[in-house]
């Protein structure tokens, strides 16, 4: 007879990520129905106040704490994210502070929606983080190039910096500006 985890977890063949086990959103659903798993969302308040998978607690990387994330002997922790980068940052989180072995969603919520499994959606919650950094990002560049255009062409640094900042972002899947307007007020209603 094979265990939970060789039924139900994809195991990571990247060497440097072999303590890092995924599941897909048909595995997580099956855990959910029997109430054995917690799961964790590590994406921002605002994000989680708009759409979560439903019964998920949320504990955001940018405050994330080991400590905080609920562990039950009897229960698989399953940690997710939008698209699973940053589950795998928080999972190397508790990594560093002495975990074995970590579980997250393979895909993140969107392959979850994808797959028609069911989410708590919110219409009252802010806009989205990505939504509000393109917003910013588009107002920047028009700025600067009007600025630069009328005025100084100084200003077409500002285009430029924000430009390189985007493409930084897309390429590391890490976004400065949107960890940075995560910390504003209204990003922090949950």
């Amino acid at each position: 007879m094979t265990s939970m985890n060789e039924t139900h977890f994809n195991y990571s063949s990247q060497p440097q990520r072999d303590r890092l086990k995924t599941i897909d959103p048909s595995s997580l659903n099956t855990l959910l129905s029997q109430q054995a798993v917690t799961l964790v969302d590590v994406r921002e308040p605002s994000e989680h106040a708009g759409e979560k998978i439903p019964g998920s607690i949320l504990v955001p990387l940018s405050k994330f704490d080991p400590n905080r994330v609920p562990f039950d002997a009897n229960k698989t922790t399953v940690l997710y994210c939008r698209t699973g980068n940053r589950s795998a940052q928080a999972a190397q989180k508790l990594f560093a502070a002495g975990m074995n072995e970590v579980t997250h969603l393979e895909g993140g919520l969107l392959a979850w929606a994808q797959a028609g499994y069911p989410t708590e959606v919110n219409k009252n919650a802010p806009i989205s983080l990505m939504r509000q950094v393109q917003i910013v990002a588009g107002s920047l560049v028009v700025i600067g190039t009007v600025l630069g255009a009328f005025g100084s062409p100084w200003f077409l640094l500002l285009s430029g910096f924000v430009g390189s900042g985007l493409v930084f972002a897309g390429i590391t899947d890490t976004c400065a500006l949107g960890m940075l307007l995560a910390k504003m007020p209204w990003n922090q209603r949950v």
